[in-house]
């Protein structure tokens, strides 16, 4: 026979720490993100998400990620709940020397990875200097006034 008692207070921290998070475990999805030379990699983690309810969309230069976890139905009792379930949602705001017309998603093993590449504008290039006709390189040793 199994004796399950209730802790009021034990599930009422639980449910908060799930929709307000701690500093171990945001209730937002986790992410990383790092450059490799010409372009930025963003990994989020989404363990449990079919691919099919992610939605990915840049307006300017905010990109936003919603995902869902859906509940189980069904007839059946809850003995764990410490994963969070319903809709998520992750905005970040990119920087202008992103192309965000280029960006590249990809989602394998309950990770969704996406890669910006940094555009053509923010790359560091070379200027050549010429030489002009006009300059001749003399100039007066003083100047008459």
């Amino acid at each position: 026979m199994l004796i399950r008692t209730t802790d009021p207070f034990r599930d009422l921290d639980r449910l908060a720490q799930q929709v307000l998070g701690t500093t171990n475990r945001p209730a937002v999805m986790a992410m990383d993100a790092w450059r490799e030379g010409d372009r930025f990699v963003i990994e989020f983690d989404l363990p449990g998400v079919a691919r099919d309810s992610i939605d990915l969309d840049v307006e300017r230069n905010v990109l936003t990620v919603r995902a869902e976890r859906v509940a189980r139905n069904g007839d059946w009792e809850a003995l764990a709940s410490e994963r969070p379930r319903g809709v998520f949602s992750r905005q970040l705001v990119l920087g202008d020397n992103l192309d965000l017309d280029r960006i590249e998603a990809g989602y394998s093993d309950g990770v969704l990875r996406l890669v910006v590449p940094v555009a053509e504008k923010a790359k560091p290039r070379k200027i050549e200097v010429r030489h002009d006709a006009g300059d001749r390189g003399d100039s007066p040793a003083a100047i008459n006034a």
